[in-house]
């Protein structure tokens, strides 16, 4: 829904260096987000791992997990036994060199600031170009929303059951990072 949009906000996100992401600020302080990353993924990709939409740091970082104390850099890194990533390069190697693919499962969606709780008015990302071009065997989700999302969007469409996973989100601050890379462990064993 481009319509959205007026002239000065595409013009905005042009001049930021493309259409990475679109957004249009409502005034009761909701916003309309198109997510504009596309898929990590390969042909050697057996795991997809989905998170629910990049927060607002990543939206500003241009790339997945952007916020600095989102800890799934971290825990990627410890589970496949590699340095953190720094570079977007970086860190689409330690995915692709693993098997590891990474999406997102809102393609769109009303949402105020970073908050999983308030998407509504979801338009999912489309799943089919991963699934025929990689032999994906297993889907986590990153959180309990990416998975309630995944089952109320994707399930029906791909048939193919998502595990969850803790999310490394910095809202989720009880989890401790040795309790989270326990858990995300998983990734690597399939």
């Amino acid at each position: 829904m481009l319509d959205f949009f007026d002239k000065k906000t595409q013009d905005k996100s042009r001049r930021k260096g493309g259409t990475a992401f679109m957004t249009g600020r409502q005034p009761d302080g909701w916003e309309q987000v198109v997510h504009g990353f596309g898929p990590i993924y390969d042909a050697r990709s057996r795991v997809l791992v989905l998170g629910t939409l990049p927060s607002v740091k990543s939206r500003e970082a241009n790339f997945y997990y952007g916020h600095p104390r989102n800890r799934f850099w971290q825990v990627m890194a410890a589970v496949f036994d590699a340095p953190v990533p720094q570079s977007i390069e970086e860190k689409k190697a330690l995915l692709l060199a693993n098997g590891v693919a990474l999406w997102d499962v809102v393609g769109q969606c009303d949402i105020r600031r970073s908050a999983d709780s308030s998407i509504r008015n979801v338009v999912p990302n489309d799943l089919s170009p991963i699934l025929a071009a990689a032999g994906i065997e297993t889907i986590y989700a990153n959180g309990a929303k990416a998975a309630e999302l995944y089952r109320k969007y994707l399930l029906p469409v791909t048939g193919i059951e998502a595990g969850r996973l803790p999310s490394t989100s910095p809202a989720n601050a009880a989890c401790r990072t040795e309790e989270l890379i326990k858990a995300w462990r998983a990734v690597k064993e399939n």
